[in-house]
């Protein structure tokens, strides 16, 4: 594992899981909200010999850099793809490879800018992602309905996130130090997709593929379709048997999908048709 800092101004950083053999084609991968690095660290193993897995860690989410700046974690869209966006083309410019995004949850939200943006001026970016994945996550025209919780006391804060999404490792709530640490990032995150509305009207050209729990309650497998809306190509979808963090046990058989749809779009075939249930 290698990690990037951020340039000097710059609040993002990249954190690379390098491939198996040579590095010929990269992963980006966002994570969910209050995720990290950690879970795409065993992607490599799965995926070809030349695929490298690059984690996206987003604004203000590393304890150790915010801690350095003094500055919260930003809580909205814009500034996380701008932050996103701009290590990501620094990347492309220094070590120039083919690429597709991978975002899961609130990461399948950044996910989303990130690739319209970078489709949208192609030549700033230098180039374009290849495929874009989203997982668990509903399509981003569809906002937030409910009650927000970004801004509760904490135990309050902590009492909703588990009842509502889950995620919140009880290893965390009991150490007063780690909650500290894990508590500021992640109610951003929450901010973030609780405020969140589309940068853009822009619709995705790269081929898009959708995957999601059978068992999740957000979103229900029934509302993934509508990513099409956001998609110029007819979009692929494909559900695993578990809930909202269906990508833990399903890591093997989710990245071999991955590779097997990437490689096709690489190839100029048709991105592959709609896969209700599990397998």
């Amino acid at each position: 594992m290698t990690v990037r800092e951020p340039a000097a101004g710059a609040r993002s950083a990249l954190i690379r899981f390098e491939a198996t053999g040579t590095a010929r084609r990269r992963l980006y991968c966002l994570p969910f909200a209050g995720g990290g690095p950690s879970t795409y660290r065993l992607w490599p193993k799965s995926l070809p010999s030349d695929v490298e897995v690059v984690v996206v860690v987003l604004p203000g989410r590393d304890p150790r850099t915010r801690a350095a700046s003094g500055e919260p974690p930003p809580g909205t869209m814009a500034e996380l793809v701008d932050a996103a966006l701009a290590e990501i083309r620094a990347e492309q410019r220094r070590h120039s490879l083919p690429f597709a995004i991978f975002g899961h949850s609130m990461g399948a939200l950044v996910a989303y800018e990130l690739t319209v943006a970078m489709e949208a001026d192609a030549h700033a970016s230098g180039s374009v992602p290849a495929h874009l994945f989203v997982s668990g996550r509903r399509p981003p025209d569809e906002l937030h309905e409910g009650e927000r919780i970004h801004a509760l006391a904490d135990e309050t804060f902590l009492d909703k996130m588990q009842r509502l999404y889950g995620g919140v490792p009880d290893a965390v709530r009991q150490e007063p130090e780690l909650l500290a640490l894990f508590l500021p990032g992640l109610r951003a995150d929450v901010q973030v997709f609780e405020t969140y509305a589309p940068l853009t009207d822009r619709r995705v050209l790269c081929p898009v593929r959708v995957y999601g729990g059978l068992d999740d309650r957000r979103p229900k497998p029934e509302l993934l379709p509508g990513w099409q809306r956001l998609a110029e190509r007819e979009i692929s979808l494909r559900t695993f048997a578990g809930d909202h963090f269906y990508l833990n046990d399903a890591r093997t058989e989710l990245v071999a999908d991955i590779t097997a749809f990437w490689s096709a779009a690489e190839a100029g075939s048709p991105s592959g048709s709609y896969v209700p249930d599990a397998s």
